[in-house]
């Protein structure tokens, strides 16, 4: 019951619940995701504890990635005592496949402070469930309750949830597991059949207000395509208390053939 085993130090080895879903035969890159932050906390925790925050993710994808192990290493471009950006690359058979490059920030009381003109979405309990693995392939799919509600061509507001673990006989905070979770946004609101048109996304940057909790993920999202081969998927990220930060993917769209 869980995406990924830790099979050496730094060292992943997917289930079948890692499964693509735009080739069977490859991953689908959301776990991987999850792991790349979750690497990143731990490396934090053993260098310096837990006193600095993730407030962005930035990951570039730099190819397709076979169902087979991962290695990850970390390491620290920009230390600081208040600040820091770390990069976490994931490597399948010595071929760089993920890099993400996080900001780390201290934690301050701005509570007197907080506030957002981003309205909440219809939480989980008021959004209809979804056949998501009627229009996606993939074991990774398939391991997730979805609910969606469709607005419009490229927009939908969606909640996801899995009963499967990050990495297996690990402790993983809800933050890394939510970075194992917000790759499902290109594949949410589509604009046009994947069974014929092909819009993969380049890369995820999640940029985050505060960080989330519970085990539902709520996603604002809104896709759209350009005119020349260009598109970007866009989401505004919630938990069931309300929006905790935006999500937005750079995607090459291919037209049949």
């Amino acid at each position: 019951m869980a995406y990924w085993h830790r099979t050496a130090a730094h060292t992943f080895t997917p289930t079948e619940h890692v499964g693509g879903a735009w080739d069977l035969r490859t991953q689908h890159i959301a776990p991987a995701l999850g792991v790349l932050a979750h690497e990143v906390e731990r490396d934090r925790d053993r260098r310096r504890g837990a006193d600095l925050v993730i407030s962005r993710l930035s990951y570039d994808i730099l190819g397709t990635v076979p169902l087979a192990a991962i290695d990850v290493e970390v390491e620290v471009l920009r230390p600081g005592r208040t600040i820091e950006l770390v990069q976490a690359t994931a490597r399948s058979e010595g071929r760089a496949v993920v890099v993400l490059r996080a900001w780390l920030t201290e934690p301050y009381d701005t509570a007197a402070l907080a506030g957002t003109a981003v309205e909440p979405i219809p939480g989980p309990e008021q959004t209809p469930p979804w056949d998501m693995a009627g229009l996606w392939r993939g074991g990774f799919i398939a391991s997730i309750e979805a609910r969606r509600t469709e607005h419009a061509p490229g927009r939908a507001s969606a909640w996801f949830r899995t009963p499967h673990a990050l990495v297996a006989d690990e402790e993983v905070s809800r933050f890394a597991a939510t970075a194992g979770m917000i790759d499902v946004s290109n594949g949410t609101a589509v604009r046009a059949d994947p069974a014929k048109v092909a819009f993969p996304n380049l890369d995820v940057t999640a940029h985050f207000h505060r960080h989330p909790v519970g085990e539902w993920v709520g996603l604002d999202v809104t896709v759209t395509f350009g005119a020349t081969g260009m598109g970007l998927t866009s989401a505004v990220l919630h938990d069931e208390q309300g929006p905790v930060g935006i999500v937005a993917q750079t995607l090459t769209v291919r037209p049949p053939a």
